[in-house]
């Protein structure tokens, strides 16, 4: 009877006699493939997933100076992101393995967004927008958060980067205007985690609250054209094999639309309570009853919040602890 060591010993000395054959998937945007092969001319799957980074301090302060490459995918204002290689093994872009967000200098606000939290779902009246959170949208815009934003609209960072615009008139802030740009947390290579976003030039919309029946035309328009647009850059991805979503409560108050591939695993940016699919907003406002000026200003939204986030301390837990109806445990 073979012992525990032996039979470990055995199970491990597998691996390493894998004869690699084809590529059969890559789902959790590219962090999970599984191989065919053989071993002792045996078929075989190899399925490699990436696993958890360690969490010690002593390996996480000494991954930025251990890096073997080092290639910047972009930049603007306070954000940069890149692709690197962990490993001195072929380091390439085709090997690289770390895909890298900087955010330089951070805010409080990032800390808290990043940070792990407790979350809560929240319900947003009419009158609670009305009377808390659009004052609050408000403060943010006033802060100068986004400056990034319009450095990307006007032209002056990113400009590589477009992959469609309609011309853009800084006279009157072409209201039909809007561009088609790969979303920072894509790395621009996985077109099964295609990430693309879209935003628009006019500034009078904020979110999705700012929506209209009179907009109804406008969006089918965006809708189309980023379509044919992400079709035609990337040929090997058909028009059903995207999704268009925007967020609520979004990260930035300047509208924008989120282009992603059906296979990108939803995870928490697209899950329900923060992702609100593009055709759905649409088709609301083709049966909401009212003349061209109803809008998404006078639906319930209900949404996730972190306990850490400025929206739930400052407007949805004082409501809660008043006694009203504002939210719920999650």
């Amino acid at each position: 009877m073979s012992t525990q060591a032996e039979t470990k010993a055995k199970a491990e000395a597998l691996v390493p006699k894998f004869k690699f054959e084809k590529l059969l998937n890559q789902d959790q945007a590219g962090r999970r493939t599984s191989l065919l092969g053989t071993i002792d001319s045996l078929p075989a799957l190899l399925i490699l997933e990436r696993a958890p980074f360690p969490s010690s301090p002593d390996y996480l302060a000494s991954v930025p100076t251990t890096l073997q490459t080092l290639k910047n995918l972009g930049a603007n204002d306070i954000y940069h992101w890149y692709l690197a290689n962990s490993s001195s093994q072929n380091p390439s872009d085709e090997t690289a393995d770390l895909k890298i967000n900087l955010i330089h200098p951070c805010t409080e606000k990032h800390i808290k967004k990043y940070s792990k939290q407790g979350v809560r779902l929240v319900s947003e009246t009419p009158q609670i927008y009305l009377e808390r959170v659009r004052p609050y949208m408000q403060a943010q815009r006033d802060a100068g958060r986004l400056n990034w934003v319009f450095n990307i609209v006007e032209g002056r960072t990113e400009v590589e980067d477009v992959i469609y615009r309609t011309p853009f008139d800084a006279a009157s802030l072409n209201k039909e205007g809007f561009l088609l740009l790969p979303d920072l947390n894509w790395d621009r290579q996985t077109l099964d985690a295609l990430h693309l976003l879209g935003l628009v030039e006019r500034r009078d919309i904020w979110s999705l609250r700012d929506l209209k029946k009179k907009h109804i035309p406008w969006l089918n328009h965006m809708k189309e054209k980023f379509i044919e647009a992400t079709t035609k850059v990337y040929p090997a991805i058909e028009a059903d094999q995207l999704k268009l979503y925007v967020h609520y409560q979004p990260t930035y108050y300047h509208f924008h639309i989120h282009i992603v591939h059906v296979q990108l695993e939803a995870g928490a940016t697209q899950a329900t309570g923060k992702a609100v699919g593009l055709d759905s907003i649409i088709s609301q406002l083709e049966t909401m009853g009212g003349g061209d000026e109803a809008g998404m200003d006078r639906a319930t939204m209900s949404y996730t919040l972190g306990e850490a986030s400025d929206l739930w301390v400052e407007v949805f837990e004082p409501l809660k602890r008043a006694g009203g109806k504002a939210s719920q445990s999650q």
